[in-house]
């Protein structure tokens, strides 16, 4: 039997998104409280989201979401990281605010924010272990928010990922105007 890595790739990805989110999910957390999501999505999800940062940048002007809206079509799958707001009562100020019982409603609680950004640095040395090509795409995440597809987190970061020849998420040129 024959097994070509490239009718192989796909099954390989998903594989590897796996063990990805087991790195993000095992990563250390603050105070030992758990309020990280992770998912994967593929296919029909992937270009959802693609659209969903076409339709930011029409609002917001900000190009950047063009170029990386594209890209992510060049994923076999792309991994979301993102967290549920909680207090974690440390008082610690970190989020700008003395106590966290000063702290307004809609300012994230840093400690779940650090907690995003450790997972995330797992995740990416995992990938880079399995010797799978990855970017952190704040764009992606905010796209993923806003279309709920990771509940009701926030601070949602996206990993697309890839096998090929050349990562497709890096020595990207600025998108100018709106694919058709």
């Amino acid at each position: 039997m024959i097994i070509d890595e490239r009718s192989s790739r796909h099954e390989s990805v998903l594989s590897a998104a796996r063990h990805i989110m087991n790195a993000a999910r095992t990563a250390p957390k603050g105070k030992g409280i758990d309020v990280i999501e992770i998912a994967t999505i593929t296919g029909e999800d992937i270009e959802k989201l693609s659209k969903e940062m076409i339709e930011i940048s029409e609002l917001t002007g900000m190009k950047f979401l063009l170029r990386d809206a594209d890209n992510i079509l060049k994923a076999e799958a792309l991994i979301l990281i993102g967290t549920k707001e909680q207090k974690q009562g440390l008082n610690c100020a970190y989020c700008g605010f003395s106590t966290c019982a000063e702290k307004p409603e809609q300012t994230p609680c840093a400690i779940n924010s650090i907690d995003v950004g450790i997972a995330i640095g797992s995740a990416c040395s995992k990938a880079a272990d399995l010797r799978i090509d990855t970017r952190v795409m704040f764009s992606a995440g905010w796209a993923a928010e806003r279309l709920g597809l990771l509940g009701e987190c926030h601070q949602i970061i996206a990993l697309p990922l890839s096998v090929s020849s050349k990562n497709p998420f890096f020595d990207r040129k600025p998108k100018q105007e709106v694919n058709s």
